[in-house]
């Protein structure tokens, strides 16, 4: 059945999409004049999301994207595998907080993962948080928790019907049950406890409320929240009115001395300031200035600062860093620079985890604080591995493993002898197997290559037969590292290769390859993306006419411009939530954040 599928499939879709009727939709007559050039904005109306005109203008697009997907003849077989694919048990890896661990888990097709606790790894566990119990329609998701320090309270975050608008929701962990005190209003921010006290989380003004889903966000601020007072009386931590439009966030160290503020312009590169919570100092000094540069503190030891930067160090390294002494001239390297880029750095029992990548998948090396080596973790394999985090007494730590063929998979790993040891292991209808991963490079319009990740049936055919979907997003310094989906592994199981290209904008090779792919790099971004699909049909991995592109947000913006400017390249684009207006993104939500 499955070489006849896709057949069905390229078939199917060209016949439907001749028979497609769009709806008209309406063109007025707006214009702008940029620097004496003026352009046309015909659909300016649409941007008025409560207008009812917008409101029919999307039910009409609905209905014939609805029809179209009714018509497909083996949809019912696709959605029958796919449940089949994804009923199995998904459980995330346990953290320790005072006498319980804490765990996700999905029994299989929950729409969302719940929150279980036990005593022990081998106790019983119970139902904690429950998001599915939320609402009755689904639209409540969970977002991030955070622990207070001696494990008294946890807050989790929810979001409404997909909005960035988050409240803060607080749980007594004795108790189980929820207080009676909620934050609203938080919008791109972590929560940072103080001891038990309370903590620290960013806001933005209360905004209008037919706006608050488009209008431009300004004015973002820190508060401290002390659990038991309503959020009226928190106290305002750091403001920045001269700069309405940067980023703030505020973050504790473990040991509860600095209260360190990050502030941003966009989306990379970050300025810090420090206080002295221990010293009871009264404002905040500059610890790192400016905004060229990605600094992130790890620990304080002995009133001095770990941080990691990539400060005249692309690939970054690992510094210690005095706050009553700052300048640059007296930083001390604890871990240099090195060829691979430093991705992360976790701690636990008394050591640094460094995760490194090489041509986009994970190396991690264990170091003491002085930045002594004490090994390279050996790994399962060629993939991406997370966590390697937890607290200053822990003997071991947890940490998953995964890859394109490779379910995530729990390992503990013992501190003191470096051994790996398996926690828990997926087992899903996919026969991983039988595929396979290769890595390959090719080299782009300006001659820089570029890696591309190709993943397929063991031993599949260069001749040029094999749909193809390729993925990409190239940009906001992000990664794409291997990892597992079950989407992915259904479309491998009906014979085609899925192949995720590592593109400039990303954080692969460090800072160089993320400018090279930003602002008027941009274009790079696109010609690699354009380079591999004419690499793989080149080397006959595939044809154009069995070729399919896909990416969402910055990715979908990636599609949107490669099947405008290489219309003959692809079969199939699929651009999802793709920000596609460049002159006018800017004046909505969080956009100004993206330039």
């Amino acid at each position: 059945m499955r070489p006849l599928f896709f057949a069905l499939f390229v078939f199917a879709s060209q016949y439907c999409f001749g028979q497609l009727k769009y709806p008209i939709t309406q063109k007025v007559d707006v214009k702008d004049n940029y620097h004496g050039a003026m352009i046309a904005d015909p659909y300016r109306w649409l941007e008025d999301d409560n207008s009812e005109a917008t409101h029919q203008w999307v039910n009409a697009q609905n209905q014939v994207t609805g029809s179209y997907l009714a018509a497909i003849p083996f949809r019912n077989a696709v959605k029958d595998r796919l449940a089949i694919l994804w009923n199995y048990p998904k459980i995330g890896s346990p953290r320790k907080e005072g006498e319980f661990y804490y765990f996700f888990k999905n029994d299989g097709l929950q729409n969302q993962s719940i929150l279980y606790r036990q005593k022990g790894l081998t106790g019983s566990p119970e139902v904690f948080i429950d998001p599915n119990s939320f609402s009755a329609d689904g639209t409540i998701a969970l977002g991030g928790q955070s622990f207070s320090k001696q494990a008294k309270y946890m807050t989790y975050l929810i979001a409404r019907s997909g909005s960035d608008w988050q409240e803060a929701i607080i749980r007594d962990l004795s108790t189980g049950r929820n207080i009676d005190d909620t934050i609203k209003w938080i919008k791109f921010s972590g929560i940072s406890w103080l001891g038990d006290v309370g903590f620290y989380y960013s806001r933005y003004p209360i905004p209008d409320a037919e706006t608050k889903l488009s209008k431009q966000n300004r004015f973002h601020k820190v508060y401290f929240h002390q659990i038991g007072t309503k959020q009226s009386a928190d106290e305002l931590v750091y403001e920045d009115n001269e700069h309405p439009l940067r980023n703030v966030g505020g973050s504790v160290t473990d040991d509860g001395r600095f209260l360190i503020i990050s502030q941003t312009e966009g989306t990379s590169g970050n300025e810090l300031w420090v206080k002295d919570l221990a010293a009871k100092q009264v404002g905040f000094s500059k610890l790192i200035d400016g905004f060229s540069t990605d600094p992130d503190v790890i620990d304080n030891i002995g009133g001095q600062l770990l941080i990691k930067t990539n400060q005249d160090a692309p690939n970054f390294k690992i510094v210690l860093v005095d706050p009553k002494k700052p300048a640059k001239a007296n930083w001390k390297t604890v871990i240099g620079e090195k060829s691979d880029v430093l991705q992360g750095v976790g701690t636990g029992g008394g050591y640094l985890f460094c995760s490194y990548l090489k041509d986009a998948s994970t190396r991690v090396y264990q170091y003491t604080y002085d930045g002594k080596l004490v090994r390279e973790i050996k790994l399962p394999g060629i993939g991406a591995a997370s966590g390697f985090d937890g607290k200053s007494k822990d003997k071991s730590l947890f940490y998953t493993f995964t890859s394109y063929t490779y379910p995530p998979t729990i390992y503990t790993y013992d501190i003191a002898t470096g051994q790996s040891t398996l926690f828990r292991k997926t087992e899903t209808a996919f026969k991983s197997e039988d595929y396979e991963t290769r890595q390959v490079f090719f080299t782009s319009k300006d001659g820089t290559k570029v890696p591309l990740f190709i993943t397929g049936k063991k031993g599949f055919k260069l001749d040029g037969n094999n749909p193809v979907l390729l993925y990409g997003y190239g940009g906001f310094n992000i990664a794409q590292t291997p990892g597992f989906s079950i989407s992915n592994a259904f479309w491998m199981e009906q014979g085609g290769l899925y192949v995720v290209v590592n593109l400039r904008g990303g954080s692969e090779y460090g800072e160089a390859w993320h400018k090279g792919g930003m602002l008027d790099k941009k274009q790079n971004v696109f010609d690699d993306f354009i380079g591999a699909a004419e690499f793989l049909i080149t080397n006959k991995y595939t044809r154009k006419e069995l070729l399919a592109i896909r990416g969402g947000s910055n990715g979908g913006l990636l599609v949107g411009a490669c099947m405008t400017q290489r219309p003959d390249l692809f079969q199939v684009a699929l651009p999802a939530v793709g920000v596609m207006d460049m002159l006018r993104y800017h004046l909505f939500t969080i956009g100004w954040a993206w330039a």
